[in-house]
């Protein structure tokens, strides 16, 4: 039997600020279904058992890139601690993958569906093929764009919400 998370631990509630004895307590658990399948995304996005072409690390620099891009430091920090050495250019929002062609697409591409995803055209996905993504890899990356977007803009409400408590 799995045991029971503690929202409170959950990324979004530190990131947001949230506590057991905050204005906001009561509010964010009895949303715990919401919380905890949100925390369940969180590690099936970050830490799938079959990550196929995007390593773990990979996927964590581009979630911190991702909150960065959207002025989310607590978030980016908590991307930062996931990553490992070799993949902390991709999470450098001035960098643009230089001289390798399937990072530069991939970072082109994670920065125009986070920033202005009404841009992303069907030739934005071909350029991804073009350097060699295949369709699951390119889903996989969707998927993570969608899900830390996801995670910040709750992060955001959150601290809104808390605001005016």
């Amino acid at each position: 039997m799995e045991a029971e998370l503690d929202i409170f631990q959950t990324v979004v509630a530190k990131a947001a600020g949230i506590s057991p004895g905050g204005p906001l307590a009561a509010v964010f658990a009895g949303r715990r279904d919401i919380m905890e399948l949100t925390e369940r995304s969180h590690n099936a996005s970050l830490k799938p058992n079959n990550p196929g072409g995007l390593s773990h690390s990979e996927r964590a620099a581009l979630a911190c890139r991702i909150a960065k891009l959207n002025n989310e430091p607590e978030l980016a920090r908590h991307y930062e601690g996931l990553m490992d050495g070799e993949n902390h250019g991709l999470a450098d929002t001035g960098f643009d993958g230089g001289s390798d062609a399937r990072l530069k697409a991939m970072l082109r591409h994670t920065d125009l569906v986070t920033l202005d995803p009404k841009s992303a055209v069907a030739s934005d996905v071909s350029a991804l093929r073009a350097v060699g993504m295949n369709d699951p890899d390119i889903v996989r990356l969707s998927q993570l764009i969608a899900f830390v977007s996801y995670q910040i803009r709750v992060v955001a409400g959150l601290r809104l919400m808390e605001e005016v408590a």
